[in-house]
């Protein structure tokens, strides 16, 4: 079965002088607000009061992945000092030439001391809807071209600007779920990446105020274990709030940093592969055709963070039900069954798990359509792309 999937970026002068600035530029450190074109007054819909900011844009060129898209997500890789923050927006093109609406795919900022980070309730026509962060197409409907949006804003008055080093999208049209053939194991065989294990229920009970606590906390607990395996993450002065008899201080300070304020939930997935960014690292959501794609990559030395559902003893290895959850694929075992790190643990030692490849490869691409975490260092390379290029 066809799995049509295609991920385009743009970064630094090469990348983003393709597009229309108005009001930005590309600066030695990516994409900057230069002269704002505009005010605008911002309702804070959760602590209420405006703020007045100045803001400009910059739109990515018309991109045609070459089928009929049904559904998108946007990835960003940014910082926001000093109360600045960006907001993704995309439009498409129908097959008979109209544009829809832009859709708002995220308000992000890194922190939440002066802008909280949220998606965009209330979006939906005959096009499209946005869950969350995910641009889904309406049944009947496609689109054949799209253009992403990047505004850029500050504080009116003041210096500071967000920069932005890398913006992209994956579009995907995907089968309906069904029993898919099972991928053959190709290469990473026996291979077991170094990824250190966290448990997110080590959290459990810790502030509330982000998605419930730690039970909730799978997202966040992946990209923690991957910033780990690269050496990377929150300092001990960027955690310093966190309760210090709490193990694993990082992990708080990556729920709270990913916490998306409308969806109540730190599970956003651009707002964890954004977060990764932070800390020097290329990172982006983008879908995978098969584990025989994510083998490349653990053959690369590259751990992918993977999102699935599944029901109790759906999948070997899993004694659990979930209606959405993240994990880390760190190898693969002698006969091609995932190795996985699985934040789904009472304690780290049990976080390590093997689980059957044909169960979880099918309950992987049902639920989320094969959704990943791509994060690496900008000096690590990844594997070549395929002629449609999904990374």
């Amino acid at each position: 079965m066809r799995r049509d999937i295609r991920y385009h970026a743009w970064g630094g002068t090469g990348g983003f002088d393709a597009g229309v600035h108005a009001g930005t530029r590309t600066g030695p450190g990516g994409l900057v607000l230069a002269t704002a074109g505009g005010r605008t007054d911002y309702l804070d819909p959760f602590r209420g009061g405006t703020t007045t900011y100045e803001y400009a844009t910059w739109s990515s060129p018309w991109a045609q992945p070459g089928f009929a898209a049904s559904q998108a997500v946007a990835s960003w890789n940014a910082v926001t000092p000093g109360g600045t923050w960006i907001q993704a927006e995309l439009r498409g093109a129908t097959p008979d030439g109209a544009r829809t609406t832009w859709y708002v795919l995220g308000r992000w900022a890194a922190d939440d001391i002066e802008f909280l980070r949220t998606s965009v309730p209330g979006q939906s026509d005959t096009h499209a809807r946005v869950d969350s962060d995910t641009l889904v197409v309406a049944d009947g409907a496609a689109l054949v071209a799209w253009q992403l949006r990047i505004t850029l804003y500050r504080p009116a008055g003041t210096a500071e600007s967000p920069t932005v080093r890398s913006a992209g999208v994956m579009v995907s049209r995907l089968p309906a779920p069904a029993a898919h053939p099972t991928s053959t194991p190709v290469t990473a065989l026996g291979t077991a990446l170094p990824v250190p294990g966290y448990a997110q229920k080590l959290h459990a009970g810790q502030y509330p105020q982000w998605d419930n606590g730690g039970a909730s906390w799978c997202s966040p607990t992946s990209t923690s274990m991957v910033l780990a395996y690269w050496g990377a993450g929150p300092t001990p002065a960027d955690y310093a709030w966190v309760d210090p008899s709490y193990l694993h201080p990082w992990i708080d300070h990556a729920a709270r940093s990913t916490y998306d304020h409308h969806y109540t939930g730190c599970g956003n997935w651009p707002f964890n592969t954004a977060y990764a960014a932070r800390f020097g690292l290329c990172a982006f959501v983008t879908r995978m055709r098969s584990l025989n794609e994510v083998e490349q990559f653990i053959d690369a030395g590259v751990p992918v963070i993977v999102s699935a559902s599944f029901t109790r003893d759906e999948i070997p290895g899993a004694d659990y039900a979930t209606d959405g959850h993240l994990m880390v694929v760190v190898g693969f075992t002698g006969d091609g069954d995932p190795v996985m790190n699985d934040p789904m643990a009472a304690d780290n030692a049990g976080v390590r798990k093997v689980f059957g490849r044909a169960q979880f490869e099918t309950a992987w691409r049902n639920s989320s359509g094969g959704t990943v975490y791509l994060i690496h260092p900008p000096t690590v390379a990844l594997p070549a792309a395929p002629a449609q290029a999904n990374w």
